[in-house]
């Protein structure tokens, strides 16, 4: 029972289960969701698949999107600052209390969304709840703990800027969306890194880790009520704070970002467009429009037997090492592209493959191959069912991007019902439109790589 000082809202549980006679069965045995909602507006939700194992995590609405140019960098630097001791534990405590529990602990930052989570047994999940919650909200946040932290952050920074993709995709970001918080990289540019200080840091905690913002989320063997019990002790007195800054889609611009270097072997381009956020009704059918263009590298043990057309073409052409295609949603906008790996001397030759397969998909795309790619995307859910973390941060990340758990049963349907003109449709009005955008980012030997003006325009169906 809860305790009667802690002020929780009636439980709302929502219990909605999809029955239609296409649906396979065990779709339909899936879980409940059930949710509860404090009255700071703290929401707490979780799914019993049973088991004796769990995940738990903290959810919140905050990433490098929502800092300014001053602070960039300060979601992640508190990720790093987490872990490194509590007013009530010490590191050595928390890595201690980790260990006899047998739990794993983690957290990631992306632009949207911070996340802390642990898997665990289920019998030790409100100590989790506890861990997680003293972790979240009462980090030491002091200047001494900040100053060393700072060369782990800069090592970590040198390590990632080493990975071209990585690279690759903060140009992408900074060229598609210039002059708005998605252009921010999550790590932050090294001068902030040297200078946040631990009252901006405090003020970021202050700003945007509020109730209404952030979910308790759990999957395994988890009783709902035993959770309940422990988000509401652990959250239910916080002041709700401020309401969230207002979403708004971000300009997307037609723009390129390139850096040469021709000491390095091979070419890396990314070539995007404007795509579906989360909550958009087309997110599914850019879902099924990205497994019907797919991904393939030599390096595959069936490189040569590909099933996607632009698969096939540049395994037969041998124009570039691989290609993947990508859909990276956000709140109110998206990017939806391909990124390839390419000799110097195919550079071109691979970009025209590329934007051949999106001219050739907006235009003539089979029955045959969308209902492949649906298939894909629905192994995909499947797949996304299997084991207590996925599960866990499906839960988070759609509280948290479009304030509700879709049920499997339910985006299983609206797979189902995307058709061939759907995905025609988006592949017109997204890639080959008039009024439609190209972002670009290539670093590498790219010296042969067209103009995006060009590639833009072949894309409309002139001459590349």
């Amino acid at each position: 029972m809860l305790r009667s000082t802690v002020r929780v809202a009636p439980v709302r549980i929502a219990a909605r289960r999809y029955a239609a006679p296409a649906l396979p069965k065990y779709l339909l045995n899936v879980p409940a969701l059930k949710e509860t909602s404090l009255d700071n507006g703290f929401r707490i939700a979780s799914e019993d698949t049973g088991g004796e194992t769990a995940t738990v995590g903290i959810f919140i609405d905050a990433g490098s999107a929502f800092e300014t140019s001053a602070t960039n960098g300060a979601a992640h630097f508190l990720e790093h600052m987490s872990f490194k001791g509590t007013g009530k534990r010490s590191r050595t405590d928390i890595e201690v209390e980790v260990e006899n529990m047998g739990a794993q602990l983690n957290a990631y930052t992306s632009r949207e969304q911070t996340v802390y989570y642990a898997q665990c047994l289920k019998a030790d999940v409100p100590r989790a709840v506890d861990l997680l919650a003293d972790i979240v909200t009462a980090s030491r946040l002091d200047d001494a703990a900040v100053e060393a932290e700072r060369s782990v952050i800069l090592q970590e920074k040198e390590a990632v800027e080493a990975q071209p993709e990585e690279v690759l995709f903060d140009y992408l970001h900074a060229a598609a969306f210039q002059g708005s918080p998605l252009a921010r990289t999550i790590l932050g540019p090294e001068r902030n890194i040297r200078s946040l200080t631990a009252v901006e840091l405090r003020h970021y905690v202050d700003a945007h880790y509020r109730p209404p913002r952030m979910a308790l989320c759990s999957a395994g063997g988890v009783s709902h009520e035993a959770l309940v019990a422990a988000g509401a002790g652990a959250f239910g007195q916080l002041a709700a704070g401020p309401p969230a800054p207002k979403r708004v889609q971000p300009p997307f611009t037609g723009a390129e970002i390139r850096l040469r270097d021709d000491a390095m072997p091979l070419a890396h381009v990314a070539v995007a467009y404007e795509a579906a956020g989360w909550r958009s009704p087309d997110f599914y059918a850019f879902q099924v429009l990205l497994a019907l263009v797919g991904h393939w590298s030599r390096t595959a043990p069936a490189a040569q037997n590909s099933s996607t057309r632009l698969a096939e073409l540049i395994a037969a052409d041998r124009t570039a090492h691989s290609f993947s295609a990508f859909h990276t949603p956000y709140n109110e906008s998206g990017l939806f592209g391909v990124h390839f790996v390419a000799e110097p001397a195919c550079v071109d030759e691979a970009a025209n493959s590329v934007i051949t397969e999106f001219v050739r998909v907006a235009a003539a795309a089979t029955d045959a191959e969308v209902e492949r790619a649906k298939n894909v995307v629905k192994a995909s859910l499947l797949l996304g069912l299997d084991g207590t973390a996925p599960n866990a941060e499906e839960i988070g990340r759609q509280l948290i991007a479009i304030g509700r758990r879709i049920p499997p049963a339910e985006m299983w349907a609206r797979v189902d019902a995307i058709s061939t003109a759907d995905v025609r449709r988006i592949a017109t009005q997204h890639c080959t439109d008039a009024g439609s955008s190209m972002a670009v980012a290539a670093i590498g030997p790219i010296n042969n790589l067209p103009d995006r003006s060009l590639l833009e325009g072949y894309s409309r169906g002139r001459i590349l």
